[in-house]
């Protein structure tokens, strides 16, 4: 939460002072930090070291178990604390707050590519990539790793933050004129329980993105920025993530009951006849059992169900997997009627083989996508109120498509129709034979 609350806060302080201060405070830096840093990049390791005695380093926190190295500050090679000491150094030195909080947006968004997790993409500039925390989920240290110069890395993402100013500043006008410009921003941070009962009734819509599981341990990952920002979580807030595993090893039934707590919180939290959007997805039909259950028992009937599959940016381990691996979410949105309604899910039969048949078959595209189809059995289950008796494995939900004639394509991650099948049943319905 403090990464976030961090970020959130300082693209808000853009709407602050002229484009031309930010711009000036750039100069500034420059002056001070680029002929210094190329100078860096010229020192021996003990030279190095010396110069970083007069900086404060980041506490050298222990890191999360699958991580390549032991201790945080071994994320870094010693060139790279260095530098990005001393900038965080010069940038703390500007007094204007918010000048001060937009270059260390800057600063924090250097943090990700000048480390040992940063992983170039292959045949392109080294500086196109990004840390494997992005990619692979874990503190993953290139095998060769790649030192980018650090105030050019600085220095673009500074110009970012300042061409984020000017869209600020231009939409803002914009606002102004059309006399629907309010300028009014809170940040909560606090468990979902706690915001339940400070904002119960008083919301117009939510958008919220929980972790799918154990996919991504988000705390662990965010210690590359909040251990420098020294924005550490507690112990007790680590405990209440949202998450299967991570560090401390959260349980599955833990996950599912409060996936489903937080989703009555979300509820309450909404004025009657307003909106939730839940993005979600996972193999484990117990998950969407929590979410669809308890928006329902809480007085939100399901509207909409819009599939996001397809985008050509796949995750790593959509890459390197295959038909196994779910990509895309499912965007699930919930109006509130303000009538609970009582599900019985538990004894109803659901026929898997008749469901995927069905959905199979009113597939008119050659290309499909298994999160997509996925994503419709969920649906069909939920519908015929039995989703949960709905119990498939990947194996299992892999074959079905199969036996129905599609193949996977693991260079497209997509299925396509079986070419044989389409020669032997595409035309007026013939065998073939």
């Amino acid at each position: 939460m403090g990464s976030a609350n961090f970020i959130s806060q300082g693209i808000v302080d853009l709407a602050k002072g002229d484009i031309a201060e930010y711009e000036r405070a750039l100069v500034k830096l420059r002056e001070e930090c680029q002929s210094k840093l190329h100078e860096l990049e010229l020192l021996s390791e003990d030279e190095i070291k010396e110069f970083t005695n007069r900086f404060e380093m980041p506490e050298n926190l222990e890191l999360p178990k699958n991580a390549d190295v032991r201790t945080y500050r071994e994320l870094f090679s010693h060139r790279q604390l260095a530098a990005l000491a001393f900038l965080r150094y010069s940038v703390d030195r500007i007094e204007a707050t918010y000048l001060k909080k937009a270059m260390l947006l800057a600063w924090s968004a250097s943090l990700a590519k000048l480390n040992r997790t940063f992983l170039s993409a292959e045949g392109r500039a080294e500086s196109r990539g990004g840390s494997s925390i992005f990619s692979i989920y874990r503190y993953k240290v290139a095998k060769e790793p790649v030192e980018l110069p650090a105030w050019k890395t600085f220095e673009e993402r500074a110009q970012n933050v300042i061409a984020a100013k000017a869209e600020i500043d231009k939409a803002i006008e914009f606002k102004r004129r059309t006399s629907g410009w309010s300028g009014k921003f809170e940040i909560h941070a606090k468990n979902i329980d706690d915001l339940s009962k400070d904002l119960g009734g008083k919301v117009d819509y939510i958008f919220t993105d929980p972790p799918y599981g154990g996919h991504i341990s988000y705390l662990d990952l965010s210690t590359l920025w909040n251990c420098w920002l020294g924005s550490m979580p507690s112990r007790k807030t680590r405990q209440s993530e949202l998450i299967v595993g991570g560090d401390l090893d959260l349980t599955e039934s833990a996950y599912v009951d409060r996936l489903g707590k937080s989703i009555k919180a979300c509820i309450n939290m909404l004025k009657k006849d307003k909106w939730l959007s839940v993005v979600f997805q996972h193999w484990n039909t117990a998950y969407f059992d929590a979410i669809l259950t308890s928006a329902a028992e809480a007085g939100a009937d399901l509207r909409a169900a819009v599939p996001q599959v397809g985008d050509t940016i796949w995750s790593m381990h959509k890459k390197k997997g295959n038909e196994s691996v779910l990509a895309g979410e499912l965007i699930l949105t919930f109006y509130k009627t303000g009538k609970p309604m009582k599900v019985g899910t538990q004894d109803k039969d659901f026929d898997i083989e008749h469901a995927m048949a069905k959905i199979l078959s009113k597939a008119d595209a050659k290309v499909l996508y298994g999160e997509n189809l996925f994503n419709q059995l969920i649906l069909a289950a939920w519908h015929g109120q039995a989703i949960g008796s709905l119990h498939i494995t990947k194996n299992d939900f892999i074959e079905i498509i199969k036996r129905h004639g599609w193949e996977y394509d693991a260079a497209k991650h997509h299925w396509v129709k079986n070419q044989f099948e389409t020669m032997l049943f595409g035309e007026a319905g013939g065998t073939g034979f």
